[in-house]
């Protein structure tokens, strides 16, 4: 897993773990005492809730890191695949709302 920092819509907003292999992907935020600031999967069409405890921001994210699609996600509730959508956010629930992201938000990645 790398770190950068998440830009929404021309703002730093917070640290991102960027999950991009098989392995880091399966643990997403499963049994983390701390969750991340943000975490992106990578490839990733939908998420599911399965052993979380705590509801979670979900952005559903295009190949040009567009938000198609913003909920938050409860414990055990599952994601609906849309079209285009390649790359998942996750981030503690109120994140999104303290970045302004939402649909049709554009996400980007900085250095670290």
């Amino acid at each position: 897993m790398t770190q950068n920092q998440l830009v929404v819509d021309g703002r730093t907003v917070a640290e991102v773990v960027v999950a991009d292999t098989a392995l880091t992907r399966a643990r997403g935020l499963l049994f983390r005492r701390v969750l991340p600031e943000a975490l992106l999967l990578t490839p990733c069409s939908s998420v599911h809730g399965a052993w979380m405890r705590v509801p979670l921001d979900v952005a559903l994210l295009t190949a040009d890191l567009r938000v198609a699609h913003a909920q938050v996600l409860s414990p055990w509730a599952v994601t609906r695949p849309r079209r285009g959508v390649t790359q998942v956010l996750e981030a503690p629930v109120g994140s999104f709302e303290r970045w302004g992201l939402r649909a049709d938000s554009q996400v980007a990645l900085g250095a670290a």
